[in-house]
C-alpha cells in the first residue's frame, strides 16, 4: 500500500507567483536560493498493515493533516510539503528499502514515521550515509537517544523509559507491592519492561516476574495464567495494536481485573473503541491525549474534530508535534539541508499540543511532560475515554542524558 499526498493547486500557485517575484527582487532571489525550490519532501515508511497497522495508520492522518493546513497557509518558506507515504508492514528491512528508494529515487531527505522501533533501529545507521534528517514521531526504544544515536536522529515523542517514568511516578504513592510485566517481544517491550523493573525495585516495590509475547499473539490465555499465577498486584503492560485489544478482551474473559490491576505504557482511543468498556479502570502513560487542557491542543481537537468528526487518538497527535518540530526546524535553517538542519533542530524549543517541547542538544530527546490517565465513561461519548489524572514534568520524566536510566 502506497500513498502521495499532493499539495493543493492553491498553494503551488503561491509557489509560482513566490517564483516569479524572485525575477524581480534580489533580495527574494537570495532567499530563494538558500531555502531552494520545489516541495519539501518528507518520507514515512509505515507499518499501515500488520499487527501495529493501527499505530501506521494514526502517524499516516496526523501527518496529513498537518500538510493540508500547513500547505493551506503556503507551507513551510514558501515551499508545499509533498509526503511520501509507503508500507512497510512493520517489517525493518522492508522500511529499510522502502527508506532508500524514498531517498535515492526520490530525492527525499527527511524522514519520519518509521512504526516499529526496530524498523527505526535498522534504519538510523543509514541516515549520514543518505545525508537525511530522521525525526521519530513514536519510536519508544529508549536506544535510539542512548547507544544507538546517530547525530541525524531526533525523538519528538515521549520514549519508552519517559512512559514507564511516569508510570513509576505515579506507583510511589500507590499501595500495590507486588508487580509484574507483559510486554511485546521485540525492541520496544524489552526496553520498557527492563526499566519498568529498575524502577520499580527503586520504589522499594518487589518485581514477581515479566513474560514477552510475539507480535501478532491471538491468545493470551498463557499469559494470563502467569500473571495470576505470579500472585502479583498489578501487571504493567507494553503492548499496542492488535496485540493489546487481544490482551485486554481477553483479560475481561478472565476477569483478571478483578484481581489484578492493570497499568499499561501507553493509552490510546483505537484500543479503547476496539475493545470497549473492557479497558474500563485501565490506568497508564499517554503520550497524547486530547482531554489534556492547554489552548494549543484545544484548537488542535477542535480542527480534528471539524476535519473528521471525531477527536484526535494518541499517534495522530504525537505526529502532529513531530510535524510542528519539523516545521520550526526548517524554518530556522532556512532549509532542509541536513548540514543545516540538524544544528537548528539541536536544542530547539516549542509550544504545542502536549505544551513545551524542548530538543535536548546532548542527545536529541525532546524533553515534556508526562502523562498518567485512567480509562473512565464521559458524557457524551459513546466508549470510555482517557482522563488524565496526572502531570509530571519533562525534567522528571526524561531519562539522563544519552542513557535509559534516572538519577533517584
Amino acid at each position: 500500500m502506497s500513498g502521495l499526498f499532493r499539495p493543493s493547486r492553491r498553494a503551488m500557485l503561491k509557489v509560482g507567483l513566490a517564483g516569479a517575484a524572485t525575477v524581480a527582487s534580489p533580495a527574494v532571489l537570495r532567499l530563494t536560493a538558500q531555502a531552494q525550490t520545489g516541495p519539501i519532501k518528507i518520507g514515512l515508511p509505515l507499518a499501515l498493515t500488520g499487527a501495529l497497522g493501527s499505530v501506521g495508520q494514526q502517524q499516516k492522518r496526523g501527518a496529513e493533516f498537518y500538510a493540508k493546513l500547513q500547505n493551506a497557509k503556503g507551507g513551510i518558506l514558501g515551499r508545499p510539503i509533498e509526503l511520501l507515504i509507503e508500507d512497510t508492514a512493520g517489517n525493518p528491512a522492508n522500511c529499510v528499502r522502502k527508506a532508500q528508494e524514498m531517498v535515492e529515487r526520490r530525492d527525499c531527505r527527511l524522514l519520519t514515521g518509521i512504526t516499529l522501533s526496530s524498523e527505526a533501529l535498522a534504519v538510523v545507521p543509514k541516515l549520514a550515509e543518505w545525508d537525511s534528517i530522521f525525526i521519530s514521531s513514536d519510536n519508544g526504544d529508549g536506544r535510539l537517544t542512548a547507544e544507538s544515536l546517530v547525530p541525524n536522529f531526533f525523538r519528538a515523542n515521549i520514549s519508552g523509559p519517559m512512559g514507564t517514568r511516569a508510570v513509576s511516578l505515579y506507583l510511589r504513592s500507590a499501595k500495590l507491592q507486588k508487580l509484574y510485566a507483559l510486554g511485546l517481544d521485540y525492541a520496544w517491550g524489552h526496553n520498557s519492561v527492563q526499566v519498568f523493573e529498575q524502577e520499580a525495585l527503586k520504589s522499594k516495590k518487589e518485581f514477581v516476574g515479566k513474560v514477552f509475547a510475539p507480535t501478532g499473539t491471538k491468545d493470551y490465555s498463557p499469559y494470563i495464567t502467569k500473571i495470576r499465577q505470579s500472585g502479583a498486584d498489578a501487571v504493567f503492560l507494553v503492548l499496542q495494536g492488535d496485540d493489546n485489544n487481544a490482551f485486554l478482551s481477553q483479560a475481561q474473559q478472565y476477569r483478571l481485573p478483578e484481581k489484578v490491576k492493570l497499568l499499561t505504557e501507553i493509552v490510546d482511543l483505537a484500543s479503547i473503541r476496539a475493545v470497549g468498556d473492557a479497558s474500563l479502570g485501565l490506568i497508564g502513560s499517554s503520550r497524547y491525549s486530547f482531554t489534556y487542557d492547554h489552548p494549543l491542543n484545544n484548537e488542535f481537537v477542535a480542527m480534528w474534530k471539524k476535519e473528521y468528526g471525531t477527536v484526535p487518538d494518541t499517534f495522530e497527535g504525537e505526529q502532529w508535534q513531530c510535524m510542528k518540530v519539523f516545521e520550526a526546524g526548517i524554518t530556522k535553517a532556512g532549509g532542509i539541508e541536513a548540514a543545516k538542519l540538524r544544528p537548528a533542530l539541536e536544542d530547539i524549543e516549542i509550544e504545542s499540543v502536549k505544551g513545551k517541547v524542548h530538543i535536548r542538544k546532548c542527545d536529541h530527546q525532546g524533553v515534556q511532560q508526562g502523562f498518567m490517565v485512567e480509562v473512565k465513561k464521559k458524557p457524551g461519548f459513546d466508549t470510555p475515554v482517557p482522563e488524565v489524572i496526572a502531570t509530571f514534568p519533562g525534567e522528571s520524566t526524561t531519562p539522563t542524558c544519552n542513557t535509559m536510566t534516572f538519577k533517584d
